[in-house]
């Protein structure tokens, strides 16, 4: 006997290998094609699929309770979501917060972004780890309706991130100023009325927050796009240069980034912060090399240890490329380390106020064990002045 329609599955994800998962729909309808991650973070799912670095991405939500506090205009670390859809456990209950102002299904549909629930996660996140992170294809039919044989083939003819240069997608079109602070208790957000360090970003994919604790760090931020050339950089005078989180490949970025960024080291002496993408455009100006990770790093709790200080922080991740440390060029230091796996975490030059990171210092889930590195920077920028 069929099914009766109210009895369908509405929503479908289908893997590149054959695998398929049903369950029900929520956000917008249609049809997309990605890579597949996993998220271990307990909170920030809002901004998790607003985060640039996310783009060609879909989020499997580890956590079951996403949804539960809703979503608001301030929480987002860009104007849209950029990851293509979302999978949870469980469906999104009505939210319980009071800062919500629209529930996630809502704001989900509004933004053209697909999402699946009712899925068992667990059994969908050990594939991942098994076999690395898959592309799949997903799709959302309120009438539960689909034809799987061409959603399989869809995922099969998804080429992938590698090679892939996405930075150049989420990039800002043109440069614009940026001087509001982190949120604080009662005030919210507040813009920045004393900056002291004239700082250029370059956005590959930049997320609010950190452009906020640039600016909670004294900095007045300038942000350029991703193609932004030596002389764009420096028309700007600045006392330091930042590189942002972002998207796709580093060696596709870096064939534009590159350049630029070996001209500010080797015609200046200006300090040079790095975060995620960032860090690994600073690894490839330097000589290194990056890789694909089987199935990356995404989540709120990844210890990495400081070899300087010997301290491990908890920290946010976002990547699923990686800095090799085995090509690091000599004058170049390792100084952060992931304990889940041992990759490269964070480098520096040696003698030169250079440095970067690859977890997000700005996400705050330690919950404040990273934020040292703005003040670094600013201290830096403070020591070339004197």
């Amino acid at each position: 006997m069929q099914p009766s329609a109210s009895d369908r599955p509405t929503a479908c994800l289908a893997l590149a290998d054959g695998t398929v998962f049903y369950g029900t729909g929520f956000g917008a309808t249609g049809q997309t094609v990605a890579e597949l991650c996993f998220n271990t973070a307990m909170t920030g799912y809002q901004e998790i699929m607003t985060d640039p670095s996310y783009a060609g991405q879909i989020v499997t939500f580890t956590f079951p309770h996403v949804g539960n506090v809703g979503v608001n205009p301030e929480d987002d670390e860009t104007g849209d979501p950029v990851a293509e859809g979302m999978i949870v456990k469980w469906m999104p209950t009505d939210p319980s917060n009071w800062r919500a102002v629209q529930d996630l299904d809502a704001w989900l549909s509004s933004r053209g972004r697909i999402a699946l629930g009712g899925v068992d996660t667990r059994r969908l996140t050990r594939a991942i780890r098994q076999s690395g992170a898959p592309h799949v294809a997903l799709a959302h039919d309120p009438e539960g309706n689909f034809d799987v044989a061409a959603l399989v083939a869809a995922a099969r003819a998804f080429t992938g991130l590698e090679g892939l240069d996405l930075a150049k997608e989420v990039t800002c079109a043109q440069s614009y100023r940026w001087n509001e602070m982190r949120w604080a208790w009662p005030e919210g957000y507040t813009p920045q009325t004393d900056p002291k360090y004239k700082v250029v970003a370059i956005d590959y994919g930049a997320k609010r927050n950190i452009l906020r604790c640039l600016a909670s760090a004294g900095c007045d931020v300038t942000v350029l796009p991703a193609t932004a050339s030596y002389e764009d950089v420096m028309a700007h005078q600045p006392d330091g240069v930042f590189l942002s989180n972002g998207p796709g490949d580093p060696a596709a970025t870096g064939a534009y980034a590159v350049p630029m960024i070996q001209s500010v080291l080797d015609k200046t002496d200006l300090p040079v912060f790095g975060i995620c993408l960032g860090h690994q455009m600073l690894a490839l100006a330097l000589g290194a090399q990056t890789i694909k990770m089987n199935h990356g790093h995404h989540g709120a709790n990844h210890p990495v240890k400081d070899h300087d200080t010997g301290k491990v922080e908890i920290t946010s991740m976002n990547h699923g490329f990686a800095v090799d440390a085995q090509t690091l060029p000599d004058g170049v230091i390792q100084t952060h380390t992931s304990l889940f796996d041992g990759s490269n975490c964070g480098i520096r030059v040696d003698g030169r106020p250079v440095w970067s990171v690859q977890h997000h210092p700005e996400a705050s889930p330690g919950p404040q064990d990273s934020y040292y590195l703005f003040e670094r920077f600013a201290k830096a920028m403070a020591h070339r002045a004197a």
